[in-house]
């Protein structure tokens, strides 16, 4: 619980201005996030983090020499956007490549993978290593299947201490993978975080127990087991590290993490008792730390990370750092500033050649057809009605998503929503109905984020672009539309029939309407047709196990309720159906 009160809108954007106006001399603010104040200099690597806000000093905290280049900062516990990550990338890039480094959650793999597509696309060069290292969420042999926590402080130190000296994109990427393949994390907790503006918390653990494999994003563990003292947590935390100890690994970094009101006496406590058990198993302990490196606002829990040394990694982990969050050695001298010799990247596409004086400029705009206008009117009325039926329900879906996720599922939906009804509004009276849809689509994704920001935003651009390439906006090129929709969604987030996500709602709605629209009836009677489908789908999805997203980790909690994306979707058709009802 934040005990600062500020307007829980701006607690994300107060808090980072406060943050680079305290650091002014190593970063400075951005659209999206920050970056260095120094530039790098040309031809270097730039390495970018990012996620959701919460966890500082992830991921702020880490941008300085030896370090991150720069940090996109989404929401609480919300992915950043694509064009967040646009713009940092703008802002930091430095002509010799960029690496997006963070840890894998289905809304920061989507965001930033558009953003690395997008930037590719104008000739930088851009990559991405994913970070895999808590081993609660999936088991051994499936560790591309696991998210990221803690031991991303391992993998940014690597990557950026590789690019501080010089390394080029090729080396830098491949010595960020080996230190995420050589990273394991363990954690517990004590009691869950309370949002901002929140008056509860987002989970509970019964009195005299911790929850066994937590997530950094107010999610609970996997399992809740009775309290240990700290010999005993030292065994627990530890021994899912060891089982994965690579052959001949004699030599480990070892971080004690806080996250958020264990404070440091107690993780130095923990830290005696790991430090004895790795002795015991022959190994070296080379330049711990223990403090707050990855926290999820006020919760009370620690985890435990090892990073299985070899000879470039420990040369690397032992190189100086100069962060606001994270030093290590003797001071860095300003290399940033200074050139060095270009990498080999990609060709940027060369600046179109300028046209002769009697160049007439850019075509004059097309003219939208009536029907196309009377259509983004109605979409006008649909939009606000539904954002209306999200900030009634935000409450509810956010605690839905709270029972084996991160519980901001209601006010992303609700930021999403508002952005793209205000930009809709923006549009003008002129637009048509696939530029409505495509303000909103491009506003929703910017400001929410998240997975469900990524995907109600690539949604309602697929429906747009349909309805205006099809020239008619009958019941039969409104089916067209939701199915091409369908497609894009399901596409960019990669879901299937059945594995609990709101592609469960989708797909009933959209065969449901399709079938009456193909029986003769008119848009209103399909639409109503469709709520049906989609409202007992999306409550067949409590029996169902989750096999996507944050809350696949926690399955068994998620049984019994149903997906807080496919109840979210119901809430605005059925505000869209009530709508048009009433015209």
């Amino acid at each position: 619980m934040t005990r600062i009160v500020t307007d829980a809108d701006r607690f994300v954007p107060d808090a980072l201005r406060g943050f680079a106006l305290a650091h002014a001399e190593e970063v400075r603010l951005v659209d999206g996030g920050v970056v260095r104040a120094q530039p790098l200099a040309p031809g270097r690597t730039a390495v970018l983090i990012g996620g959701g806000s919460g966890h500082y000093p992830a991921f702020a905290g880490y941008v300085g020499q030896g370090m991150a280049a720069g940090a996109v900062c989404g929401n609480v516990f919300t992915s950043p956007s694509t064009g967040q990550a646009l713009r940092v990338a703008e802002a930091a890039d430095a002509g010799g490549g960029i690496l997006f480094t963070f840890g894998q959650y289905a809304g920061d793999v989507l965001h930033f993978g558009e953003a690395q597509r997008r930037l590719r696309e104008r000739g930088i060069d851009t990559r991405t290593v994913l970070i895999t290292d808590d081993v609660a969420s999936a088991p051994a042999g499936e560790e591309d299947r696991r998210r990221g926590i803690a031991g991303i402080v391992c993998v940014f130190h690597v990557a950026g201490a590789a690019a501080e000296r010089g390394d080029g994109i090729d080396e830098v990427e491949r010595l960020a993978r080996r230190a995420n393949e050589r990273t394991r994390t363990h954690g517990v907790a004590f009691a869950g975080c309370t949002l901002p503006g929140a008056d509860h918390p987002l989970f509970e653990v019964p009195e005299g127990s911790m929850s066994v494999g937590l997530g950094i994003h107010g999610e609970p563990g996997v399992r809740d087991e009775p309290l240990q003292d700290a010999a005993q947590l030292a065994q627990t935390l530890l021994g899912p590290l060891l089982a994965e100890r690579p052959d001949g690994a004699d030599r480990a970094v070892v971080l004690v993490n806080g996250l958020g009101t264990v404070k440091y006496e107690d993780l130095f406590a923990l830290f005696g008792h790991v430090s004895d058990l790795l002795a015991q198993q022959g190994v070296a302990v080379v330049e711990p730390v223990c403090g707050e490196l990855v926290t999820s606002l006020d919760m009370s829990g620690v985890s435990l990370t090892t990073m299985w040394l070899d000879d470039e990694l420990e040369a690397l982990w032992r190189a100086a750092a100069a962060a606001p969050a994270f030093r290590k050695g003797a001071p860095l001298p300003p290399s940033s500033t200074v050139a060095a010799e270009p990498v080999a990247s990609e060709p940027r596409p060369a600046a179109p050649e300028p046209g002769p004086a009697s160049d007439p400029g850019p075509p004059a705009p097309a003219v939208v057809p009536a029907e196309s206008r009377v259509a983004a009117a109605v979409a006008l009325r649909l939009f606000a009605a539904a954002r209306d039926a999200i900030d009634a329900e935000s409450g509810r879906l956010g605690d839905l998503d709270a029972i084996a996720g991160d519980g901001d599922h209601g006010v992303g939906m609700l930021r999403g929503i508002a952005a793209a009804n205000a930009a809709a509004d923006g549009a003008g009276d002129a637009a048509g109905i696939e530029a409505v849809l495509e303000a909103a689509a491009d506003a929703w994704a910017e400001t929410a984020g998240g997975t469900s920001g990524a995907l109600w935003g690539a949604g309602l651009q697929a429906l747009g672009a349909s309805l205006g390439a099809a020239g008619s906006l009958g019941p039969a090129a409104l089916a067209a539309a939701i199915r091409a929709a369908r497609e894009r969604v399901q596409s960019l987030g990669g879901a299937e029939l059945g594995d609990k996500t709101m592609l469960d709602a989708i797909v009933p709605f959209e065969v449901a309407f399709a079938d009456a629209v193909d029986a003769g009836h008119d848009v209103r009677d399909a639409l109503a047709a469709g709520a049906v489908a989609a409202r007992a789908a999306a409550d067949a999805t409590a029996a169902l196990s989750p096999r996507l997203g944050r809350a696949r980790p926690l399955a068994a909690r998620s049984i019994g309720h149903p997906d807080p994306g496919a109840v979210s979707f119901t809430v605005v058709i059925d505000a869209v159906e009530r709508r048009l009802g009433e015209d």
